[in-house]
């Protein structure tokens, strides 16, 4: 009996070690799981060396936190193929998503007194019920509201139901801001792309005073990005990007908030001009896009001299878009 129990061990621990029914050693049978898991980990550190024709680098990067799914994939393939030798490679991929991501998953940092709560929503141009969108965003009870594709039909609905709770508001073209502390320096943002009608007017920028100073306010609603049959059509979101980089640059007020729908997360090189010079929150994946199935924050929030401590996507309204709801803490 102790001789056939060994011999069974024995022969349950060879199955990893030595070579399978089929005469495959460990090495070549776990070849195909450990590939991948190798390249899994170097697009999700390499990513901006893919080539961008026909959108490819954005395309990925815009899904970027995705690649993370290999790893429980190539796990349960790593143990039907009984490779000790994939499971050890898959560690790679792991331990990278977990670095790069693995931080959002942490509860938002409240060790300190947070100084505005943000909503930021694309509304949505063919929203059902404004009233019950703008009670929505609401009753997250924020200091500042952000709304992107407002419509001269629907704009008296969400004036009236903000009104009260929010005084102060400013509304250029398509997009608004509405706060319970006065506005002051409101202008239009020209973020148009080239090629764009003048009538296209997705961007504005206000000054909100605060105990600890001026935060220069930003909200902005970068153009849609396509995918279509040559690729990954990003060229007029880019270009507003570089637009809205600019301004950003060019701001005196040093603390800065930029609200708005950029069309993109952080992770697009297409917002690099914005993500080079703007910090993302720390804490929050906040998935805002599509809101049927959230697979992507094109809804962002992010701050320049003043920290995003973290971010959270809010119940669906009669958008396409989730609203988020981020705190930001000014410091000193």
């Amino acid at each position: 009996m102790d001789g056939t129990g060994g011999g069974a061990r024995h022969h349950g621990g060879g199955r990893w070690r030595g070579p399978d029914t089929r005469g495959r050693s460990p090495l070549v049978r776990g070849r195909v799981p450990a590939a991948v898991a190798a390249a899994g980990a170097g697009l999700l550190v390499f990513h901006r060396a893919v080539p961008d024709a026909g959108g490819l680098g954005s395309l990925l990067e815009a899904f970027l936190p995705w690649l993370g799914l290999v790893v429980p994939v190539l796990f349960v393939a790593a143990l039907v193929r009984r490779s000790a030798v994939a499971l050890v490679v898959l560690l790679l991929p792991a331990a990278v998503w977990g670095a790069l991501f693995g931080p959002l998953l942490l509860p938002a940092d409240h060790g300190a007194a947070d100084d505005l709560v943000v909503v930021q929503h694309n509304v949505a141009d063919d929203n059902p019920d404004p009233s019950g969108t703008a009670a929505a965003v609401a009753a997250a009870a924020p200091d500042l509201i952000a709304l992107e594709e407002l419509t001269p039909a629907a704009l008296p609905a969400y004036t009236a139901a903000l009104s009260g709770e929010y005084p102060h508001h400013a509304v250029e073209g398509t997009v608004g801001l509405w706060s319970k502390r006065p506005l002051t320096g409101v202008r239009p943002l020209d973020i148009r792309p080239a090629g764009i009608g003048e009538d296209w007017n997705r961007g504005l920028r206000a000054v909100v005073g605060t105990a600890r100073g001026e935060v220069a306010v930003y909200v902005a609603h970068l153009p849609s990005v396509r995918i279509r049959a040559g690729g990954f059509a990003s060229g007029l979101r880019d270009d507003s990007a570089a637009r809205l980089g600019a301004a950003v640059a060019a701001e005196q007020v040093e603390r800065v908030v930029l609200l708005g729908d950029l069309n993109s997360t952080v992770d697009d090189r297409g917002l690099a001009p914005v993500t080079a010079l703007l910090d993302a929150p720390r804490r929050g994946f906040a998935l805002s896009w599509p809101a049927a199935f959230p697979v992507s924050r094109i809804d962002q929030v992010l701050a320049r001299s003043v920290t995003v401590t973290g971010i959270r996507a809010l119940p669906a309204t009669g958008s396409d878009h989730l609203p988020v709801a981020a705190r930001i803490r000014l410091g000193t």
